[in-house]
C-alpha cells in the first residue's frame, strides 16, 4: 500500500475521517461522523483528536470507531476500537455543538500491537482566518466527507464524499451566529462532516484570476444540522443523524472551524493536569 505521503489530497481526505457508532442504552445505535484533527502545542508537538458533534454521542455509553491500520507485514487491517463515551470533552461553549476525543491513547494501544494506524488527520493550517475567508467568493464549490445515512464502504473502511457549493459567504455569520450554510444533500450520518474546499491542480480566484498548478484545501467548518420541509409545509431544524418525517432541503448549517481552536485552552489544562 502507498504511504501517507505519497497520496493525492483528496485521498487524504478520505484517511480523515472515522465512522462513528455510539451505543445508547438501552437498545439504540446513533451514526455520525467524526474527523481527525491535530491541535498544536507548539512546532515539533500536536495533540491529536476525533472531532464530532456533541449530538451524535450524547446518551451514550460506548463510542465504536474503525481505524485503518498497516500491519508488520505491510499488509492492511481495519480495527474496530470502543471508547468509553465518557472521554469526549465537549465544546466550552454549551451552545455549540462540537465536541472532542483526544486520541493517541487509542493509537498507543493500537502501535503497541504492531498495528500502525493509517490515518492523514486534517490540523490547524487548513482553518481560515477572517483576511483568508474575505479572500474567498461567495458561491465557492466545496465537499463534505462523511457517512450519510451510516453508509461506508465498510470493505475499504473509506467515507462517503459529497459535493455542493457555499449557500451563505462563509465571511459572515449567518443570523448572527457563527455558522454558515451549504447547498448539499445533507442527511443522517453526516453530523460532524469536514466541510473543506479542496481544488486540486488549479483554480479560479475572487477576482478571476486563474491560479494554475496551485492546490488548495481550506477547513471550512463542521456540518451539525440542516432545515427539513415538513409534510404538513412547515420548516423544523434537524440534527443530522436524527431521523425525521420531513423532506431534506439540501441545506446544511455548517459551524466556523475557527471555533475548534476554542478546545485548546481546555485542552492544555488536561495536558498540565496529567503532568
Amino acid at each position: 500500500m502507498e504511504k501517507i505521503q505519497e497520496l493525492s489530497l483528496s485521498e487524504k481526505v478520505c484517511y480523515s475521517t472515522l465512522r462513528i457508532e455510539a451505543t445508547i442504552p438501552p437498545n439504540s445505535l446513533s451514526t455520525g461522523t467524526g474527523f481527525l484533527f491535530n491541535f498544536k502545542v507548539n512546532d515539533k508537538t500536536f495533540i491529536p483528536c476525533l472531532v464530532t458533534n456533541k449530538h451524535v454521542i450524547n446518551g451514550s455509553t460506548t463510542t465504536s470507531i474503525v481505524i485503518t491500520c498497516t500491519m508488520p507485514d505491510g499488509t492492511i487491517s481495519h480495527e474496530k476500537v470502543h471508547v468509553d463515551s465518557g472521554q469526549w470533552i465537549m465544546h466550552p461553549d454549551n451552545g455549540t455543538d462540537l465536541c472532542v476525543l483526544p486520541i493517541q491513547p487509542v493509537f498507543a494501544y493500537l502501535e503497541a500491537q504492531g498495528k500502525k494506524p493509517f490515518v492523514a488527520p486534517l490540523d490547524e493550517s487548513l482553518v481560515p482566518s477572517q483576511t483568508q475567508l474575505e479572500e474567498l467568493s461567495a458561491i465557492e464549490e466545496i465537499i463534505m466527507v462523511g457517512y450519510p445515512d451510516g453508509i461506508w464502504d465498510s470493505y475499504n473502511n473509506q467515507p462517503i464524499v459529497r459535493r455542493g457549493i457555499t449557500a451563505t459567504h462563509p465571511k459572515n455569520d449567518f443570523n448572527g451566529i457563527q455558522v454558515f450554510l451549504i447547498d448539499a444533500a445533507c442527511f443522517p450520518g453526516s453530523s460532524g462532516s469536514p466541510v473543506l474546499i479542496l481544488n486540486e491542480g488549479g483554480f479560479v480566484d475572487k477576482k478571476g484570476n486563474l491560479n494554475w498548478g496551485s492546490s488548495r484545501v481550506i477547513l471550512l467548518g463542521i456540518l451539525y444540522a440542516g432545515p427539513q420541509h415538513r409534510v404538513e409545509g412547515t420548516i423544523t431544524f434537524a440534527n443530522m443523524p436524527k431521523t425525521s418525517t420531513g423532506i431534506p432541503n439540501n441545506l446544511g448549517y455548517v459551524i466556523k472551524s475557527s471555533r475548534l481552536l476554542e478546545f485548546k485552552a481546555v485542552l492544555w489544562d488536561l495536558i498540565n493536569k496529567m503532568g
